[in-house]
């Protein structure tokens, strides 16, 4: 929990209580169903909760923003951001169902209620939304092609509503046919050595 409030100082009790409360539960469901790799469960808060939350250094979302996380996994980095932003609405959906199930779970168990999960594919949602979130589920091109029809016409952010993207590396070659991508690079907001080639890449929805 350290790592987190070392970034976000001015969290309220309520989301200090369910920060907290990730570890004991996904230790416990991880038990059962192996959603985090063994490696990385015990460096959950760095690895998986502050690296979710790296997009909240990229926009602070208005309340009522719609929010898809496609190929959420365990619920990254759909749960932390449901916490962080808990009037904004964040729709999860993963293709593994047994994954879908632990993310309800923990998000009941620590009474999400700005939250919900799906054990679907991103092509069967017919919702639209302002913003598509996921953390390296697949090339950005791929990616695109699965969600590009899946955003609202009206704004309500300070960015135009678009892709927020959680990948690392050298992303030259990916992004090439994106050449509108604006890439943050966390380093700016986090110290730790994880984050050192890991970015936030923004892609207006309107350039798609």
């Amino acid at each position: 929990m350290n790592e987190i409030l070392k970034y976000f100082p001015d969290l309220t009790q309520k989301q200090i209580e369910q920060f907290s409360a990730l570890k004991d539960l996904y230790f416990e469901w991880n038990e059962k169903i192996n959603v985090i790799s063994r490696k990385d469960i015990d460096e959950l808060y760095t690895k998986h909760v502050l690296h979710s939350l790296a997009i909240a250094k990229v926009i602070s979302f208005e309340n009522g923003t719609q929010v898809l996380d496609v190929g959420t996994g365990g619920g990254f980095p759909g749960i932390p951001l449901a916490i962080m932003f808990p009037e904004v609405e964040f729709h999860l959906v993963d293709s593994i169902t047994k994954k879908i199930l632990v993310v309800n779970e923990v998000s009941s168990a620590i009474g999400l209620t700005n939250l919900k999960a799906e054990a679907k594919r991103a092509e069967q949602i017919k919702s639209k939304f302002d913003f598509v979130v996921s953390r390296a589920v697949t090339a950005m091109p791929k990616f695109v092609e699965w969600i590009e029809d899946k955003f609202e016409s009206k704004e309500q952010n300070s960015m135009p509503n678009g892709i927020l993207y959680l990948k690392g590396g050298d992303l030259e070659e990916e992004l090439f046919t994106f050449p509108q991508a604006q890439i943050f690079e966390i380093p700016d907001y986090f110290d730790e050595p994880f984050f050192e080639t890991k970015k936030v890449v923004y892609i207006s929805a309107k350039s798609l």
